[in-house]
C-alpha cells in the first residue's frame, strides 16, 4: 500500500479491502491509523535497513560488506523510499526516516573507517553514498531510462561507485 499510494494510502479500510478483512479485525491490531503507521514503518526500517546491513555484515572485510550492501539496495525499494520522502510532513515519518538515515550513514562510515580513512574522510564518503542512493531512488521513479538495466550493467555501475569511493584522498 504504501509503495503505490503513500503515506496518506495507509489506511485501515483499504488495508481491510486488501487483507479480505474487516475493518474492525484490523482495528483489533491498530487502535489507531498512527498505530499502523507506526508498524509499517518499524516494518520498513527492519527490512530495508536491518536487514539489509545483516545481509551486508556477512561480508569478510569492509569493502565485501559495502559491496553486498550496493548490489542489495540498487534494484529494491525505490517506491517505498519515495512515498516515505515525499511525506516528511508527518512527523512520524519525519522521525522515523531521520532515524533510518541516521543508521545508514552511521553503517557506511564504519565501512569506511574499516577501510584506513579518517572518521572524518569515512563520515564524508558515507554521506556521498547515502546521498547517491537516494538520487538513484529519484531516478528509478523519474527517469528510469538513464539507469543501468541489465545485471551485468548494474555490476559495473556498483564497480565504478566503488572504484571512487574507495580510492584514497589525494594528499596536499
Amino acid at each position: 500500500m504504501l509503495a503505490e499510494g503513500g503515506v496518506a494510502a495507509l489506511a485501515v479500510e483499504p488495508l481491510a479491502a486488501r487483507g479480505g478483512s474487516t475493518k474492525g479485525s484490523v482495528y483489533w491490531h491498530f487502535a489507531t491509523r498512527d498505530a499502523l503507521l507506526r508498524a509499517t514503518l518499524d516494518r520498513w526500517e527492519a527490512e530495508h535497513t536491518a536487514a539489509v546491513i545483516a545481509h551486508a555484515d556477512r561480508g569478510a572485510d569492509p569493502a565485501e560488506r559495502l559491496r553486498l550492501l550496493f548490489e542489495a539496495v540498487l534494484p529494491a525499494g525505490a517506491a517505498v523510499e519515495l512515498a516515505l520522502h515525499a511525506s516528511l510532513a508527518d512527523p512520524l515519518v519525519a522521525a522515523a526516516v531521520a532515524r533510518v538515515g541516521r543508521r545508514r550513514v552511521g553503517y557506511l562510515a564504519e565501512q569506511f573507517t574499516g577501510l584506513g580513512f579518517t572518521a572524518e574522510q569515512a563520515h564524508r564518503r558515507a554521506v556521498i553514498t547515502y546521498s547517491a542512493y537516494l538520487g538513484q531512488v529519484q531516478l528509478l521513479h523519474g527517469a528510469p531510462e538513464t539507469l543501468p538495466h541489465s545485471a551485468e550493467d548494474r555490476r559495473a555501475l556498483v564497480d565504478d561507485v566503488l572504484r571512487v569511493l574507495l580510492t584514497a584522498p589525494a594528499e596536499g
